[in-house]
């Protein structure tokens, strides 16, 4: 029997009075299971100050990690974050940057590097998503090299400039955000789609180009999450139910479900995972 059980039968034993429900409660937190601990870890989250991100450097920071992420333009929000996250013990702090030019993603990853001592885990979060339908025809160049620039290229840029240091350190976690939209296609947001296939690619890529190092590079595709970005869809009726009519379970998801799963591939329970793609969209697109 668990010392942790034995203690509590001998506890409850020299009562006056024997509660059984103090007994389960007792037990349940024993036997309660594996905890995701990333203590003493080092990450950077990119697009952190909301949504997705936001909730990832909460669940990070919970887990003991110390953590970075960036902000684009909410500095407000970020600060907002950063005093959230602070509640758990563990080194917080935002940067400023725009990750759609290299400069920017070069900047943030030696600010993490500096401000961390090291560099453990990166998540590839930042991204943007058009609510406006643009049929193809209309697509203008600006529009479609926007999105690469900020969904694909600030991938890019964050793990090129991260690597080395995870080269380094003989050690590394990367997670990328992709999409559903990036395996099935999504009509009027073709560059969206194209955007998020991109880092499908380029993650399998990378899954066996630095496995030699010990780096794991995997990735999350959310489908249908309330959160600002798609608030704009979401808040009227005929919106949800467009977007929950593909989704079995009949619901959106969460930002919070989406970070539990980049936070399952950060962890020490993801080892053996490499070059994956983990669906967290209720059903709607089935991979395997």
């Amino acid at each position: 029997m668990p010392r942790c059980v034995d203690r509590t039968i001998e506890q409850l034993l020299s009562a006056k009075t024997v509660s059984i429900s103090k007994f389960e409660i007792a037990a349940t937190k024993c036997f309660e299971g594996i905890v995701i601990s990333l203590a003493g870890k080092s990450a950077l989250i990119t697009g952190g100050s909301r949504g997705i991100g936001a909730a990832s450097v909460k669940y990070f920071a919970q887990a003991g990690a110390d953590v970075v992420f960036n902000y684009h333009r909410s500095q407000a929000a970020a600060a907002q974050l950063e005093q959230e996250a602070r509640k758990h013990g563990t080194r917080v702090e935002s940067c400023k940057a725009d990750l759609s030019r290299d400069k920017d993603g070069k900047k943030l990853v030696e600010f993490a590097k500096e401000r961390l001592g090291r560099l453990d885990i990166l998540v590839a979060n930042a991204g943007i998503w058009n609510v406006k339908d643009i049929p193809i025809e209309d697509m203008s160049e600006r529009d479609w090299d926007e999105m690469i620039r900020v969904n694909l290229n600030s991938v890019y840029s964050v793990i090129h400039h991260a690597v080395p240091h995870m080269i380094a350190q003989k050690t590394g976690r990367i997670v990328a955000v992709s999409s559903t939209a990036g395996q099935r296609g999504e009509a009027m947001h073709s560059h969206y789609g194209a955007s998020k296939g991109a880092i499908i690619s380029f993650v399998k890529g990378l899954s066996t180009e630095l496995a030699r190092h010990n780096i794991l590079v995997n990735c999350v595709a959310p489908g249908w999450v309330d959160t600002e970005m798609s608030k704009p869809v979401l808040k009227t009726k005929s919106g949800m139910k467009f977007a929950t009519g593909a989704i079995p379970l009949g619901r959106v998801g969460t930002a919070e479900e989406i970070a539990g799963a980049i936070l399952f591939l950060a962890s020490d329970l993801a080892t053996f995972i490499t070059g994956e793609i983990l669906n967290v969209n209720g059903g709607a697109v089935l991979c395997g």
